[in-house]
């Protein structure tokens, strides 16, 4: 059986900005194990969102606690996905925030797979996880080298444009789930756009364990039913023999 276990990452863009703190209480007391933080620049997409103070702001509310997260991270787990040009000038100031991941385009890096690597070095030397992350156009096996250096916590596989929430679910972009899963039996594959419960089996069944997902939690009627949901569907196909691969 899988050492991985499902994750389900509400998107806290989806939620009601005004009540920050208190949306992201509501799905963790609601079952999510990460809380998704979108950072976004206008420059690398053209959305803004918010940075670093939005995040130390929240860290002060919701501390960390000792081993509560689905493989034994410090919860609640701050999922931090950096849509910025610059990455490697902000590690420091996201790890002061209070973040637990730190996941970055590898498109920023242009194909340099040495800046890529410091740029992971540095963010583990502030003792965050690395995070990777690919565009829809982005062939995942681009990134193969860099999680090959064992120091790659989590890839982030975009099935939607980045920069907006909203989108419908590109399920072409499975395929590159499926290589990455195959190649890589025990890392976090996790999925960020367009995320439903009916989606996610789709995900799921690609090799995903990872789900983010804004609308379709905070804007469900059952928010508790929602992440239940998805989890057990992530969980059955961790199950069966194809997440095996």
């Amino acid at each position: 059986m899988s050492s991985l276990r499902p994750i389900i990452c509400p998107s806290v863009l989806a939620s009601d900005m005004s009540s920050l703190s208190d949306e992201c209480k509501t799905v963790i007391k609601h079952g999510a194990d990460w809380l998704h933080l979108d950072v976004m620049d206008g420059h690398f997409v053209p959305n803004l969102s918010f940075g670093a103070p939005v995040i130390a702001s929240l860290r002060k509310n919701l501390p960390r606690q000792a081993g509560g997260g689905p493989n034994g991270e410090a919860a609640p787990f701050f999922d931090v996905h950096l849509m910025v040009s610059e990455p490697w000038k902000w590690v420091g100031d996201y790890a002061k925030a209070g973040a637990d991941q730190f996941v970055f385009h590898w498109e920023t890096c242009e194909g340099d797979k040495e800046k890529a690597m410091r740029i992971i070095d540095d963010i583990v030397t502030h003792g965050m996880k690395a995070g990777v992350v690919v565009k829809p156009k982005t062939p995942v096996e681009e990134v193969f080298p860099l999680i090959d250096s064992g120091k790659v916590y989590t890839l982030l596989i975009m099935t939607v444009e980045p920069g907006f929430g909203g989108q419908k679910f590109m399920s072409d972009m499975m395929e590159k789930v499926t290589k990455a899963r195959q190649r890589y039996p025990n890392l976090i594959v996790q999925v960020d756009g367009g995320l439903t419960v009916e989606t996610t089996k789709v995900a799921a069944a690609a090799g995903a364990n990872a789900i983010v997902a804004g609308t379709s939690i905070y804007g469900a009627k059952d928010v508790a039913g929602a992440i239940k949901d998805m989890r057990e569907i992530v969980a059955q196909h961790l199950k069966s023999p194809q997440a095996q691969l």
